[in-house]
């Protein structure tokens, strides 16, 4: 098994090094494009966004609150908590200025992205709507869009599974409660039953589609986000003296290249860029397949609200993790990574048991994104079959946490940057080709002439 575990990560790491780079030129380079096809003006708006979440249209499709929530439950979690760890660990505190940067232009990216999931989607027998990348693709563009929305959608296949969601949560089940300290039944054999508890838990959720997802997700997600900005920012107000030398260290590193450990000053901004992709998933597709179900008549709305999520998850949720991390010095322990890492940090700074706070969070985070992951997954699957087969897709995401509970975080890592980049390819080259669509709107509603 392990011999096994260690030639699939070989096999990912070679498939996904000719891939990061073309990943990091579609999102910042596409990302650039766009802010300057919109002359910034999405992101002078974000008082409008906020005003929008929280008011309803009389239209079929959830809200956008709802959207949103379902989107924050798959993003707003592990990748925030461990995901940072793991990009600190790997490359330093300088790594954080990278995944900033990217989650600014990541706004301007799922502004274009959500906007065009509501312009250009189609409705169902039942009149609800029905949009998200491969919809925009096939409609949009007449000579290449369908062959694009089958190559994303089998991506998405494999990049929509729980497979870090399941992993960490199995990881920090492992290491902090240690369960053989009651039943000595072996590491294996724990992850094997835990991964199987959160395929039950999951299934009760996300076979009863979409109204219960978003249901369930619209109220976990803002309580805990809530609970944990108030003790991340506890965490940093009390070590305020730490702070400014905190981010001196960040912009120092970030511009040395010594601390690019993993490939040199470009490996440095590779890594800050993929995890910050991971985190947001900006411009992978992942966010217009639920916005694209909101009842927003205006296309420029909905992306307004969408691009909320890189700010919220990103920029806020991402840099209380790093900050907490960096100031606690956990980063510097060896053998600390992941969750762990985090949980360590969190313990130090929060009277001794932030870590048990924390390890509720994260079952919290974790299980609201193995509820909303699944949903992507029946869209793509739908898309490529038959809308009503869609579900069937269920069945294969819930046995894939059983597999992700068992293998290494490097495994499950490859395993999503991979197909996170094979879903990004299609999904930029049609934001850029259909970027006139969302021009057009904004100069009809007068943002700029």
């Amino acid at each position: 098994m392990a011999e096994w575990i260690s030639y699939l990560e070989l096999l990912l790491q070679n498939l996904i090094k000719p891939l990061e780079w073309i990943m990091i030129f579609a999102v910042i380079g596409g990302g650039l494009y766009l802010s300057f096809h919109s002359r910034g003006y999405p992101l002078l708006k974000i008082k409008k966004a906020f005003k929008l979440l929280f008011s309803k249209e009389q239209n079929k499709g959830i809200s956008r609150f709802q959207a949103l929530s379902a989107v924050l439950a798959a993003t707003v979690g592990l990748g925030n908590i461990s995901g940072v760890a793991i990009a600190i660990h790997m490359g330093g505190p300088g790594i954080l200025v990278w995944m900033w940067i990217t989650a600014i232009i990541g706004m301007i990216i799922k502004f274009y992205s959500c906007t065009l999931a509501v312009q250009i989607r189609e409705a169902q027998e039942d009149g609800e709507p029905l949009g998200g990348p491969m919809y925009y693709m096939k409609i949009g563009m007449k000579k290449w869009g369908k062959t694009l929305a089958i190559w994303f959608s089998i991506a998405g296949l494999f990049g929509v599974l729980p497979a870090f969601t399941a992993n960490q949560l199995t990881q920090t089940f492992m290491n902090v409660l240690d369960p053989n300290r009651y039943l000595a039944f072996g590491d294996f054999q724990w992850k094997l039953i835990i991964g199987a508890l959160l395929s039950i838990v999951s299934a009760f959720v996300i076979f009863g589609g979409l109204k219960s997802i978003v249901r369930v997700t619209s109220s976990l997600v803002p309580v805990m986000v809530g609970l944990y900005f108030f003790m991340g920012l506890y965490m940093i107000f009390s070590n305020l003296d730490e702070v400014i030398p905190t981010f001196e260290l960040i912009f120092f590193e970030a511009f040395n290249f010594k601390s690019a450990i993993t490939g040199g000053f470009w490996g440095l901004i590779i890594l800050g860029v993929r995890r910050a992709v991971f985190s947001n998933e900006s411009g992978i597709g992942n966010a217009p397949m639920y916005h694209g179900q909101s009842q927003s008549k205006k296309g420029t709305d909905e992306g307004l609200v969408a691009m909320l999520g890189p700010f919220l998850d990103t920029i806020l949720v991402c840099s209380i993790t790093g900050l907490v991390v960096i100031i606690s010095g956990a980063y510097k322990v060896e053998g600390l990574n992941g969750i762990v890492l985090t949980l360590e940090a969190f313990r130090r700074l929060f009277f001794g048991f932030g870590d048990i706070l924390l390890l509720v969070m994260v079952f919290v985070f974790g299980i609201s994104t193995l509820f909303t992951y699944s949903y992507y997954g029946v869209k793509c699957f739908g898309y490529l079959t038959k809308i009503k087969w869609g579900n069937y897709y269920n069945y294969f995401y819930i046995g894939s946490i059983i597999f992700s509970a068992l293998v290494t975080v490097e495994v499950v890592i490859g395993i999503i940057d991979l197909s996170f980049a094979l879903m990004c390819i299609p999904n930029m080259i049609s934001l850029l080709y259909l970027s006139n669509h969302v021009k057009n709107e904004m100069r009809k509603r007068k943002w700029f002439n």
